[in-house]
Parts: structure tokens; C-alpha cells; sequence
């Protein structure tokens, strides 16, 4: 009869220590990734808010000097020079010697609960009305 080994019950029992922690890394990674997500959104919030302000002073540039140059038709020009999707608000106020543009951007909100002002941006150009008449 060939010798026989005895094995510790409790030493079957035992699970190797690699075994045992497999799962822990996807755990990890399943509780961070609303973390990422909130980051991710909050970037292209930033960018988004950036560009919307972009806009709104390419519109207030575009709405002074061409309410300069041909009045009446600034504020269509300033509307004109945003891009489709945005709406803007654009004002315009004659001096005698100056055309002020005011374009105000409501700024849409990506990120949950996060309200954010409109971007606003005013332009000041001369009043280079080639026909002479100034207001």
C-alpha cells in the first residue's frame, strides 16, 4: 500500500490570494467611472462656453462695422455671423461719432444643474457712414 498524504481541511478551503482579488480592479474601476464621466463633461462645457463666447464677439465685430458702413443693416449682419443653432440678441446704438454693438448668447448647460450667464460682448467702431448722414 502506497503512502497517503493527509490534507488539512482547512488548507483545501483556502482560495490563493490573486484568486480572491480578481474582481476588486473592476469594482474600482465601475465606482470611478461617474468620476470620469463628470470630468468629461465639465471639459466640454468649458469649451462649449468658450466658443459660444467666440461667437458673440465675431457677432458684435460683424453687427458695428456694417451698421457703420450701411445702417439698418447691422443687427441682421451681427445675427448673420453666428453660427446656426445659437440665438443671439443684438443691439445697436448710433452716436454721432461712434456705432456701439451689444450681442448677448444664451449659453446652454451640459453638466446637470450647472446654470451658466449668456455670453455678452459689445463692439465700438466709427460711424463711417459714406452717404454722410450721421444720426
Amino acid at each position: 500500500m502506497g503512502h497517503r498524504r493527509r490534507i488539512r481541511s482547512d488548507a483545501r478551503l483556502r482560495v490563493p490570494d490573486q484568486v480572491r482579488d480578481r474582481g476588486q480592479v473592476a469594482l474600482e474601476y465601475i465606482g470611478f467611472i461617474p468620476v470620469l464621466l463628470f470630468v468629461a463633461l465639465c471639459g466640454i462645457q468649458l469649451g462649449w462656453v468658450g466658443y459660444v463666447h467666440q461667437q458673440a464677439e465675431t457677432a458684435a465685430r460683424t453687427a458695428a462695422r456694417v451698421e457703420a458702413r450701411n445702417p439698418g443693416a447691422g443687427a441682421a449682419a451681427g445675427t448673420a455671423a453666428v453660427s446656426s443653432g445659437l440665438d443671439p440678441s443684438v443691439e445697436i446704438a448710433k452716436g454721432p461719432d461712434a456705432v456701439t454693438a451689444r450681442v448677448s448668447i444664451p449659453v446652454k448647460s451640459i453638466v446637470p444643474g450647472l446654470s451658466i450667464d449668456a455670453a455678452r460682448a459689445t463692439a465700438v467702431m466709427p460711424n463711417d457712414d459714406p452717404s454722410g448722414a450721421r444720426p
